[in-house]
């Protein structure tokens, strides 16, 4: 191994096929680093950006172990026994609706890519990134910090997330290895197209009484939502290039203004919260459909069709 090969600085970055992993392998690239770009199929590979050969295409899909260890095994092949210096974990996707409505399946595929994916990455890269006393950045979201209604699944996932990073962060100190995780807000991704596709492909669960109960709030939820300020991806860039070769890198890096809001809005008195997350996401009280008649509590002729079977 030459002596330029041996001060490279190399990365393995998770999810190189979206925006924030593509932008993120992009950088790397240009800064010198080679950058082990993991994308789940051949023809995302093809897409890629080599940059001059500084970027190298990995196919795996993080929820897949047999597909992990190979891509382990063959960036441990492209090390030939040097460590790796990082990993960003940039893997996700959103599952959107009210709770009642979310089929169980798309709950479990949301912690299956969100947590126990991003987990599974990291052991796979482990015994690279301790010789090299590497670092891990994982992709957060805001809504790991406070949840967001009719985001549940996603916020729970990244909560669940935010949990992993801190339990990473102290146990694998010991070995070199900081452990850092981005919480950015709203970006200009694809991510949320993504999710009205998959609801379109696979729509909600329950009755379509009880999706009608809830139908005026997604509406206007969906309104208020693609209103709202959307920030570059460069937003999210910045700090994980900083995770990555800062002196002193930090836990946790919240690099946007509303992100930061609702760092502060997690202080807030619960009910004073709900009130402010509601109004944003335009849930007014009179949009939901009510079960019963008011004034009898008996239900009404939308109540009950909602409780057939």
């Amino acid at each position: 191994m030459s002596s330029a090969a041996a001060t490279t600085k190399t990365a393995v970055v998770a999810g190189a096929a979206g925006a924030v992993g593509r932008a993120t392998c992009r950088e790397l690239a240009k800064r010198g680093w080679r950058v082990f770009a993991g994308v789940r199929s051949a023809a995302a590979a093809d897409e890629l950006d080599r940059a001059g050969g500084r970027i190298v295409p990995i196919v795996f899909d993080v929820t897949d172990g047999a597909s992990l260890a190979a891509a382990a095994d063959k960036v441990e092949g492209e090390l030939d026994g040097a460590g790796l210096d990082g990993l960003v974990n940039a893997v996700g996707i959103v599952v959107r609706g009210p709770l009642e409505l979310v089929p169980l399946s798309s709950l479990r595929r949301q912690f299956e890519v969100n947590v126990f994916g991003q987990v599974a990455v990291v052991q796979a890269f482990l015994p690279a990134l301790r010789r090299g006393q590497g670092r891990i950045v994982n992709v957060g979201a805001a809504s790991g910090r406070v949840t967001i209604p009719f985001l549940g699944a996603i916020s729970a996932s990244k909560t669940a997330l935010e949990s992993v990073t801190d339990a990473l962060r102290m146990e694998l100190k010991h070995f070199g290895i900081a452990v850092s995780i981005v919480d950015p807000s709203h970006l200009y991704t694809e991510i949320f197209a993504k999710a009205e596709a998959a609801v379109a492909r696979g729509g909600y669960a329950g009755t379509p009484a009880v999706q009608q109960l809830y139908a005026p709030a997604l509406e206007a939820t969906a309104a208020a939502i693609a209103k709202q300020k959307r920030n570059p991806v460069d937003t999210a860039i910045k700090p994980i290039v900083k995770a990555l070769t800062a002196q002193r890198p930090k836990a946790r890096y919240l690099p946007a203004r509303d992100a930061r809001l609702l760092e502060v809005a997690r202080h807030l008195p619960d009910g004073v919260r709900d009130r402010m997350l509601m109004s944003s996401m335009g849930m007014k009280k009179g949009l939901f459909l009510s079960s019963t008649t008011p004034g009898t509590g008996e239900p009404s002729a939308v109540g009950r069709a909602a409780r057939q079977p």
